[in-house]
């Protein structure tokens, strides 16, 4: 069997950040905090005296037991080199939304920030749907879409 678990965002401040994406994007705590060191984690991350804390937040849509957003921190944080949309790697992380123009608002209220422009497509079978790529608090990249 194979399931999707989690994925994974290295924070700097991570109560920010599990604010940021409970308050705005309605991911949802379910008291799975993590406060780990040991040589187990020494050995799996490749890092001395490694310390990883943090918290995972069920995301919206899905049921007990679903998918979490994990957001960690480690007590040294590497800076960031490259954060695009056309970066290689993983890009972005897709919220579907009621209202991607007031979600956006909420987003940019709580110090995220905005990539490119609120856009709308028609796509060939019918459907319509608004994108924008926005930025959370740390500069991890987000796309808000609504479908229609």
């Amino acid at each position: 069997m194979i399931r999707y678990s989690h994925t994974n965002l290295i924070a700097s401040d991570v109560p920010l950040l599990v604010s940021f994406y409970r308050d705005v994007l309605g991911c949802r705590s379910i008291g799975q905090t993590r406060d780990l060191s040991g040589s187990w984690v020494d050995r799996l991350t490749g890092i001395e005296n490694a310390h990883i804390f943090g918290e995972h937040l069920a995301l919206p849509g899905f049921g007990e037991g679903g998918p979490t957003l994990e957001l960690f921190g480690y007590d040294a944080v590497l800076p960031r080199t490259v954060c695009a949309v056309n970066a290689a790697g993983f890009s972005h992380i897709a919220f579907a939304v009621d209202d991607v123009e007031e979600t956006l608002r909420a987003v940019l209220e709580r110090s995220g920030g905005r990539i490119g422009e609120v856009v709308h497509a028609d796509y060939p079978d019918g459907r319509k749907a608004s994108f924008v790529y926005a930025t959370d608090p740390e500069g991890n990249i987000l796309e808000l879409q609504s479908w229609r």
